[in-house]
C-alpha cells in the first residue's frame, strides 16, 4: 500500500512535467510542432507584463506565507493554554471547510467600494452618500490577493502547528523556561519555536507554492492587467489560437520556476535568521516587548477571524438581497428568489461536486489507512523523504504538472473527463487526508493492541474490532477535510474535465468576475454545503453509529 501511493503521488508529477517540457521547446506534433527549438521561449519573454506578472507571483507567495506564519506564531506564543487558544482552536474545522474561492468571493464583498464594510461606517462615520473611490478587489500591487491567502493560510498553518507541538515536547520546553523565570512570549520564541518550526516547514513550503502559483483566489482578488503568471498560463492554455499552447508550455515551466524561486528565498531567509537569532536565544533576556506582541498577536488573529466571517455573512445577506442600494446596511427586502433562481442551474454542478468530492476521498481515506496501519505494525516511522513525497503535489506549482497531464490526456486519446478529474482531485485531497489522520492513529495506545493479542487476536482482527472503531471519529473528520479539500479545487477541475465536468467551484470563480452578485453569491455558499455536510457527519455519524460503545468516543 505505501508504494502504491508513493506511485500514485509521484508518477502523475513527473508524467505532467515531461508533458509540459517538450511543447515548451517546440515538440508536440498533434499542434504541427515537429522541431525543438527556442522560439516560444522567446514569444513568451516578449509577452507584455511577463515581469510584473513574475513579480506578482513571488511577491504574493513570499508576503502571504510569511504574514500567516507570523500571525500563528504570536498567536500561539501569546495564548497557548488560554480560553482564548481553546475557542480558537473550535473554530478551525469549520474555518478550514471554507473553500478558497468562497472566502475571496466574499471578501471581494465585504471590502469593496460599495462592500458591507463601507456601508456600516456610511454615511454616518465616513460621510460617504456614494461608495468611495478605491480599488479593491484587483489592485496592482496584489494586496487583496495576500490578504484572501492570508485569510485561509492561517487556519491551515495553525491546525499544523497544534499537529506539532507534541512532538516538539512544547509542553515540556515551555514549562522549563517558565520555571526559569521566561515570560510566556520570550518561552515560547526561545524554547518551542527552534524545535517547532522544522515540524512545520514543509507546510510552509506547502503554504508559498500554493500562494504563488494559484488560479481561483489570484482571478478573484487579483489584478486582470497583467494578472498574476499562473492566471497568464491558464488564459494561454484556453486561447482560441491552439498555437498558444506552445508559450503556454514555457509559461509553465516558468512558473515552477518561479515557485522554487520563492521556496529558494523562504530558504535563504531562515538561514539568515537562524544566523541571526542564535545569539539572542542565548542571550539570557527573559522578556521580549510581551504585552505589545500578546496585544499585536490577538488583534490579528481576531482580526483574520472575523474578516472570514463576516464575508460569510456579507454572501449570506447578498444572496437574500432583493434591492440593495448603497449606503443601505441591510437589503430591503430580504427575499428568497435568488436561490429558485439559481438552483435549478446548480443542481447538476452540486451532484458532480458531490460525487467527486466523495470519490477522491474514499480513495484518499484507503489509501492514507492503508499505509497507516502497515507503519504501525511494521513499527517503523515514515522516513523523511517519503514526508517530502506526500507534499509533492502541494509543493509542485499545479499549473506546471497539471497542463502536462492535460497534453498527455490528449496524446493518448483519454477521453475520460470525469474520472481523471476524480483522480487529480485525488492528488491534493491525499496529502491533507494524510495530515489530518496521522497523528490520531500514530498516538492511539499500542496497549489496547497488546490487550487484543494477549486474548488471541490476529492482526486482522485487531484492525478491524479495535483500531479502526477506536479511530472512527479522527477518520470521519479526515474524510470531512478531504470532502473540504475536494470541494475547493478549482484548477484540476478547469484543465482535466476540459469544460465536461461543471463543479460548483468553477462556476463560483466563473460568476465572480460578472456583474450579478446575487448568484455568484448563491454558488459561493453552495460551496460551503457539501463541507459543512461533510463535518456535520463526522461529529454526529460516530455518536449514532457507537451510541452502545460510546467508551469508544473519548479515545
Amino acid at each position: 500500500m505505501p508504494w502504491l501511493t508513493i506511485a500514485l503521488l509521484i508518477l502523475p508529477i513527473a508524467g505532467g512535467l515531461a508533458g509540459v517540457v517538450a511543447p515548451a521547446f517546440g515538440w508536440l506534433p498533434a499542434l504541427g510542432g515537429n522541431a525543438l527549438g527556442l522560439s516560444h521561449w522567446q514569444a513568451l519573454f516578449n509577452a507584455p507584463g511577463l515581469m510584473t506578472m513574475i513579480r506578482l507571483s513571488l511577491v504574493t507567495g513570499l508576503a502571504s506565507a510569511l504574514a500567516a506564519l507570523i500571525i500563528v506564531m504570536l498567536f500561539i506564543g501569546a495564548f497557548l493554554h488560554s480560553r482564548w487558544f481553546e475557542r480558537v482552536r473550535r473554530l478551525l474545522s469549520p474555518l478550514l471547510a471554507v473553500p478558497h474561492a468562497a472566502a475571496a468571493i466574499g471578501l471581494a464583498f465585504l471590502l469593496a467600494p460599495s462592500g458591507l464594510a463601507s456601508r456600516l461606517v456610511s454615511p454616518w462615520l465616513s460621510g460617504w452618500q456614494y461608495p468611495p473611490d478605491y480599488l479593491f478587489p484587483g489592485d496592482d500591487m496584489g494586496l487583496a490577493l495576500i490578504l484572501g491567502l492570508v485569510i485561509k493560510e492561517v487556519p491551515f498553518l495553525l491546525l499544523m502547528s497544534l499537529a506539532a507541538l507534541p512532538q516538539c515536547q512544547a509542553q515540556e520546553r515551555l514549562a522549563l523556561a517558565r520555571s526559569l523565570g521566561y515570560a510566556p512570549l520570550a518561552a515560547f520564541f526561545k524554547a518551542v519555536l527552534p524545535g517547532l518550526y522544522p515540524l512545520i516547514r514543509l507546510p510552509i513550503y506547502a503554504v508559498i507554492a500554493f500562494a504563488s502559483a494559484n488560479v481561483d483566489v489570484a482571478l478573484i482578488l487579483g489584478p486582470s492587467t497583467p494578472p498574476t503568471l499562473a492566471v497568464a498560463v491558464v488564459r494561454w492554455l484556453h486561447d482560441p489560437d491552439l498555437a498558444m499552447r506552445f508559450m503556454a508550455s514555457a509559461a509553465a515551466l516558468t512558473q515552477l520556476g518561479v515557485t522554487l524561486a520563492a521556496l529558494g528565498l523562504w530558504w535563504l531567509g531562515e538561514s539568515l535568521v537562524r544566523r541571526l537569532s542564535r545569539g539572542r536565544l542565548i542571550d539570557g533576556r527573559r522578556q521580549l516587548a510581551e504585552g505589545s506582541l500578546a496585544i499585536l498577536g490577538g488583534a490579528l488573529t481576531g482580526l483574520t477571524i472575523l474578516l472570514l466571517l463576516a464575508s460569510l455573512i456579507g454572501l449570506m445577506l447578498w444572496s437574500l438581497a432583493a434591492y440593495w442600494p448603497f449606503p443601505q446596511v441591510w437589503p430591503r427586502p430580504l427575499t428568497a428568489l435568488n436561490w429558485w433562481r439559481a438552483l435549478p442551474g446548480a443542481w447538476h454542478a452540486l451532484l458532480d461536486s458531490a460525487l467527486i468530492a466523495f470519490a477522491a476521498t474514499f480513495a484518499s481515506l484507503m489509501l492514507v489507512v492503508g499505509c497507516l496501519e502497515v507503519e504501525t505494525q511494521r513499527r517503523i516511522p515514515m522516513r523523511p523523504w517519503a514526508q517530502v513525497v506526500l507534499y509533492l503535489p502541494l509543493l509542485v506549482p499545479p499549473v506546471a504538472f497539471l497542463f502536462g497531464l492535460v497534453q498527455l490526456q490528449v496524446q493518448l486519446g483519454i477521453d475520460t473527463a470525469l474520472p481523471a478529474v476524480i483522480f487529480g482531485h485525488l492528488l491534493f485531497v491525499l496529502p491533507y487526508v494524510f495530515l489530518s489522520l496521522a497523528e490520531s492513529y500514530r498516538r492511539l495506545d499500542p496497549r489496547w493492541e497488546q490487550m487484543a493479542a494477549s486474548l488471541g487476536r490476529g492482526p486482522a482482527a485487531i484492525f478491524w474490532r479495535v483500531r479502526l472503531p477506536m479511530l472512527t471519529v479522527p477518520i470521519m473528520i479526515a474524510g470531512a477535510v478531504g470532502m473540504a479539500v475536494s470541494v475547493g479545487q478549482y484548477l484540476p477541475t478547469l484543465l482535466l474535465g476540459a469544460g465536461r465536468v461543471t463543479t460548483l467551484t468553477l462556476e463560483a470563480v466563473s460568476l465572480a468576475s460578472g456583474s450579478d452578485r446575487r448568484i455568484a453569491a448563491v454558488y459561493a455558499l453552495l460551496q460551503l454545503l457539501l463541507p459543512a455536510l461533510g463535518f456535520a457527519l463526522a461529529l454526529g455519524l460516530p455518536r449514532l453509529l457507537l451510541r452502545r460503545r460510546r467508551g469508544l468516543l473519548t479515545h
